[in-house]
């Protein structure tokens, strides 16, 4: 099925990214979330449309339109990157890579922001060779672990995508970085943590980032790990000779293009947004924060609690 592009803004932000500074997202695979997880902590929420074959959702062209409307839009402000980064997983979408070589033009650097499931597919790593950077979630490389952490389709193999991620590794050419998320309680013991070093070793990333839930999780039994679990993995991965950063929460300006309301349904599609956040992109852009209100009662979007702060994420 290919989705009518003007039912849905499909390009949002720029965004504030911990990885990509302003980063204008690319949700390439349509609103609801379809993925091939559904992990524990993400911001999104469970995943309620599970699938592992790839399909066409947008035309490349209207992506690229889209994307040079957005652009015009912002009056010259700086992006830093392209971002693949949708409401699922960015591979599902058969047309990535033919998506990634229409916005060259643009010069800008592309980056994808994969959970890794499908890397498996020479097809997928051929559309990631594509990029300037490809981002590769590594949350668990024991398979009980994984799936208590990333929860993922039953066709799944951990270590077919363990093999794939070795290839794509060995053959990119671009900037590859690993991110992994630690979730108290599932990923975070030290035997775990170790095994994830030596493969990331192997690996050999740019950056291994390491981090936790800065943003309401789809679990609410989910946690952050003791201060000193994290400081284990860093130095565990230090040790590994592996370039290792924490990824550390920030308040940043997310970027208007003009529609006050598409704009936030966008970004909370992908980004929820603090009570904070949300305020200030709508003062600063000369609107009503009763706008909250008003996609709160249309079903739009929903508030959640976390960490005594109030988000707002897009309701599926």
């Amino acid at each position: 099925m290919v989705y009518n592009l003007h039912m849905e803004r499909i390009i949002f932000g720029p965004v504030p990214s911990r990885r990509f500074g302003k980063s204008l997202g690319i949700n390439n695979v349509p609103y609801p979330k379809k993925c091939t997880y559904s992990c524990v902590y993400c911001q999104i929420g469970r995943t309620f449309d599970f699938r592992i074959e790839r399909e066409e959702f947008y035309k490349p062209e209207e992506i690229e339109k889209q994307v040079d409307e957005v652009i015009e839009s912002l009056n010259d402000k700086r992006i830093d990157y392209i971002s693949f980064v949708p409401d699922g997983e960015p591979t599902l979408d058969i047309n990535l890579g033919k998506s990634i070589d229409r916005l060259k033009k643009f010069g800008i650097k592309i980056a994808v922001i994969t959970n890794s499931s499908l890397i498996w597919r020479k097809d997928v790593r051929d559309d990631l060779k594509k990029a300037d950077t490809v981002s590769l979630k590594i949350d668990a490389v024991s398979e009980d672990i994984w799936k208590k952490i990333d929860r993922p389709h039953k066709d799944l193999n951990l270590n077919k995508i363990l093999e794939g991620i070795r290839i794509f590794s060995s053959e990119f050419k671009g900037e590859l970085f690993t991110e992994t998320l630690f979730i108290k309680s599932i990923n975070d013991r030290e035997e775990e943590i170790e095994k994830i070093g030596e493969f990331l070793k192997e690996v050999k990333p740019s950056i291994a980032y390491i981090g936790y839930p800065t943003r309401p999780p789809a679990e609410k039994w989910v946690e952050i790990p003791e201060e000193r679990k994290i400081d284990f993995a860093y130095i565990v991965f230090k040790d590994k000779k592996i370039n290792v950063k924490v990824m550390e929460k920030k308040e940043e300006k997310f970027g208007y293009t003009g529609d006050l309301t598409k704009d936030i349904l966008s970004i909370v599609s992908v980004h929820p947004m603090s009570r904070k956040e949300i305020e200030q992109f709508i003062n600063e852009n000369k609107g009503d924060v009763k706008i909250i209100g008003s996609l709160i009662e249309r079903n739009e979007i929903e508030e959640v609690e976390y960490k005594s702060e109030k988000y707002y994420r897009r309701k599926f």
